[in-house]
């Protein structure tokens, strides 16, 4: 059977998910991942409250709709950030707190192991769930990074200054797996600019620093990977038993003036002159095709969430359209060798 195709909802955080359920099914979508923020999945209110999960599944039923995931991008981003005043606009005064940086990443370390707990809940109250189901529960997000601001930098930045990131990696976020092991709980880290991994090698460099721990692995998406030069198809078979996610996300290249790089110019997403920006499913310059053969071979069975974001196009009509273009270029893996029918055996 072809894979679901759920709409990630961070971008949609200003309608209440009463609102955007039944929109999400008229755009033609078999369920949601649902993000930490806005209303759509509150931590807390799931630990407290077994009546907060029900009525949260019973909403989704209510419109065709069901849920794989979880995500807590901007908690995770906490974990291991330089905190400074951007971190206060994207957490809660209780993250917050008086805003001292040590004290806000513990608190979001904390956080994210009340994450994995809520995933757990929510999806043990699934409709339908059988006993002795023993699949993993899956929170996406993000893990922030002490070095990223080192990435291009001077004076130059050694390999034992970011051997120290990648340890501070580690002593933060192996806890906060050890606690998913227990919970039978994947992280999935969306590879992305900013974060501790944001291509192969930094990906293989967080494996390792984690000692190849079995919950930490990857909401596997294209678009951070694309315009960078890193081959995103590659991505897939380096890693084919973490990819945990997958977001469906389109992004351009090479379309600017000239004017401003790879690395965003300090211009605004939809500048005319940007090098790269993020594009609707079908409207960017990933081969889609070659990920889903990638996802196949790798024996990826999970759901293909659409992540929608293109400044230049009205957001229902395209995470209408990308619901389609979706269904359109996904296909199940062969059953059978094609060549298999020329032995005499099997005719």
């Amino acid at each position: 059977m072809p894979r679901p195709v759920t709409l990630f909802t961070g971008q949609w955080a200003d309608l209440s998910l009463e609102k955007l359920a039944p929109l999400v099914k008229s755009m033609g979508y078999d369920g949601v991942e649902l993000a930490c923020w806005g209303d759509h999945f509150d931590v807390d209110a799931a630990l407290s409250s077994k009546k907060y999960l029900s009525d949260k599944w019973q909403l989704l039923q209510d419109h065709g709709l069901t849920a794989f995931a979880v995500s807590n991008h901007l908690v995770g981003q906490a974990v291991c950030d330089l905190i400074d005043e951007r971190h206060k606009a994207i957490l809660s005064p209780a993250i917050w707190g008086d805003g001292d940086p040590e004290g806000v990443r513990k608190r979001a370390a904390k956080q994210m192991i009340a994450t994995g707990k809520a995933a757990r809940a929510f999806f043990n109250a699934k409709p339908g769930r059988k006993d002795g189901d023993t699949t993993a529960a899956v929170v996406n997000g993000f893990t922030g990074s002490s070095i990223w601001h080192t990435l291009y930098a001077f004076p130059p930045t050694s390999q034992e200054f970011w051997d120290k990131g990648f340890a501070d990696f580690a002593k933060r976020w192996t806890p906060i797996l050890d606690a998913y092991d227990k919970l039978n709980v994947n992280f999935g880290l969306e590879v992305h600019p900013t974060e501790i991994a944001f291509d192969i090698a930094s990906a293989q460099r967080a494996v390792a620093a984690v000692n190849g721990h079995k919950r930490f692995g990857f909401n596997y998406d294209p678009s951070h990977l694309g315009y960078q030069g890193v081959d995103y198809v590659k991505f897939i078979r380096a890693f084919p038993d973490r990819i945990f996610h997958a977001h469906m996300k389109d992004v351009w290249w090479g379309h600017g003036d000239g004017s401003v790089g790879v690395f965003g110019g300090h211009v605004n997403f939809g500048d005319a002159r940007r090098f790269w920006d993020f594009r609707s499913l079908g409207h960017g310059d990933i081969k889609f095709e070659d990920v889903i053969v990638a996802l196949n071979d790798v024996g990826y069975r999970g759901p293909l969430s659409v992540e929608w974001e293109d400044i230049r196009m009205d957001r229902v009509h395209g995470a209408t359209e990308a619901a389609a273009f979706v269904r359109k270029i996904d296909f199940p893996p062969s059953a059978v060798a094609f060549d298999a029918a020329f032995d005499k055996k099997n005719q």
